[in-house]
């Protein structure tokens, strides 16, 4: 799939990227690289590792410059050694192509709600103090991930399925008490952009009450309880393929909730509300019903 960060980088920056991208995949212990600043280079190693999770065995890098040299050598870090790298690549790709298998007649829609009910349902969200939760070896290797891991592998799965996706990320906030950099996807469904962030659905469901309230947002819903992206995303200006409209479950109006209530009471069926407007007191949910 178009590799959006490389698409954002200037021509110099791109050959840094292309440099860095085969040396990675080559899983040699040094290449060189377009000298730049070592800050471009950091962003450009990360920005890399956003476009292609595939490559979640090298997490950092060192680097040694001589003068008048258009170069730089790069000492990448791996977190194995080469022989489990090459065996766990062989065991990602048979658990991504098992995975996509039952998806690949679903409409792009229906791929995208497959991927985001596998991780609520199959990932569990853990801070792990270990690399690969960063990466998509925790979520489909481990069935654990933090924000980055589950985003990563949400843009694999897509990547495998058709479906454009890229990663967005948010700086930390202490003065909101945010101390950590938070990762989400951004999809293209139907030609328009929408926010898409499964690590927050995964902690607010519950067993197989899976929530979809980060499904298909737009930049004005999503914003109200994210933090800015860091690096420049796509605007998502659509919010119609938010979830709960797409099913008719999304409410503006207290007549039609109180109208879906009577219909749910007069069916003895249960009723239930993921509400986003606010703090639900006892006040707002008489007012409601």
């Amino acid at each position: 799939m178009e590799p959006y960060y490389y698409m954002q980088l200037d021509k110099q920056q791109q050959a840094a990227y292309r440099d860095m991208k085969a040396g990675l995949q080559a899983l040699a212990p040094s290449f060189l690289v377009t000298r730049l600043e070592n800050r471009v280079l950091g962003d450009i190693f990360f920005q890399l590792r956003l476009d292609c999770p595939e490559i979640f065995y090298a997490v950092g890098f060192q680097y040694r410059f001589y003068p008048d040299s258009t170069k730089v050598e790069l000492v990448p870090e791996y977190l194995f050694e080469k022989a489990k790298i090459r065996e766990h690549q062989k065991a990602m790709e048979a658990r991504i192509a098992k995975l996509i298998r039952p998806a690949q007649a679903l409409t792009a829609w229906e791929k995208e709600l497959y991927i985001h009910d596998f991780i609520c349902q199959g990932v569990r969200y853990d801070k792990l103090k270990k690399p690969y939760s960063h990466e998509i070896i925790g979520p489909l290797g481990q069935g654990v991930g933090f924000c980055e891991g589950i985003a990563k592998t949400v843009k694999i799965l897509c990547d495998a399925l058709g479906i454009w996706c890229m990663i967005a990320i948010s700086e930390a906030n202490p003065e909101k008490n945010i101390k950590y950099r938070h990762a989400w996807n951004i999809i293209r469904a139907e030609g328009k952009y929408c926010h898409l962030d499964a690590t927050f659905d995964n902690s607010l469901g519950t067993g197989d009450n899976i929530r979809y309230d980060y499904f298909n947002l737009s930049d004005s819903a999503f914003f109200r309880d994210h933090e800015p992206v860091l690096y420049k995303a796509p605007p998502c200006s659509e919010g119609n393929l938010f979830y709960y409209l797409v099913k008719k479950q999304s409410f503006t109006k207290t007549e039609d909730v109180e109208k879906r209530a009577l219909q749910a009471i007069k069916k003895k069926k249960n009723l239930t509300f993921h509400w986003r407007g606010g703090y639900l007191t006892r006040e707002k949910l008489t007012e409601l019903l």
